[in-house]
């Protein structure tokens, strides 16, 4: 299909140039790449296209490793996460995972508003209507539907960064002394900057009321929501 093979052909050429221009700026660029990898962060994201790990925390490739799925989810029972995180935190030594939601998430609002669709993504999704099924009653007294996504979207990051603090990896790094911290963000599209949420989890005892402590604050910035 002609069609398709200029579109591939446009994206290897894009793929030379960029290679060429990184070359020129810093003639030992790529043989470092190749020699190490050593993060210190481990990005949590979503899939969607318009959210850039790299590019908004401006880190080299080899600065940042990445995990990213439809809504940025964190469950127990997803290997691929799972093996991720301990990958990061067993082999390369992270010292920071960051669970980073987008405001205007289209998996977040799809498990808010709907419709269902029946399939694989409707069945992941269960994971951010179990967020907000733990939040309904929050989440109900705000009446602005735009400003309600937005919510969801920061509790979704929040409850997804507890699940990594829960995390056996987690767990058993912190237990043997290892320094290490989860966080929760939200970024916004509309700006591209980023906001932090209040969680920064540097050992197990830091969780100790942490959600509550998030609400709090949440209840405070929407006035039309009574404190919890």
């Amino acid at each position: 299909m002609p069609g398709m093979e200029n579109a591939l052909k446009s994206l290897l050429e894009n793929n030379a140039r960029w290679s060429a221009d990184v070359t020129q700026r810093d003639a030992e660029f790529f043989s470092r790449l190749v020699r190490q990898q050593r993060p210190e962060y481990l990005w949590i994201g979503c899939s969607d296209a318009r959210v850039p790990a790299n590019d908004i925390v401006g880190l080299l490739p080899g600065e940042l490793f990445v995990h990213r799925n439809v809504a940025n989810v964190v469950t127990h029972s997803d290997v691929n996460c799972q093996s991720v995180l301990q990958y990061a935190v067993d082999v390369l030594k992270v010292k920071h995972v960051i669970v980073v939601g987008h405001y205007g998430c289209g998996g977040v609002q799809l498990a808010l508003e709907g419709p269902r669709s029946g399939g694989v993504a409707d069945f992941w999704l269960g994971h951010v209507r179990d967020v907000i099924g733990r939040h309904r009653d929050l989440i109900a007294q705000i009446p602005d539907t735009r400003a309600r996504l937005d919510l969801v979207v920061e509790l979704n990051s929040l409850e997804q960064a507890l699940n990594v603090c829960h995390s056996a990896t987690l767990q058993a790094a912190w237990e043997r002394g290892q320094k290490l911290s989860v966080h929760a963000w939200a970024y916004d599209l509309k700006d591209g900057r980023v906001r932090t949420l209040g969680v920064s989890v540097r050992q197990p005892d830091d969780l100790k009321g942490l959600r509550d402590r998030v609400l709090s604050r949440v209840s405070a910035e929407h006035p039309s929501i009574s404190a919890p």
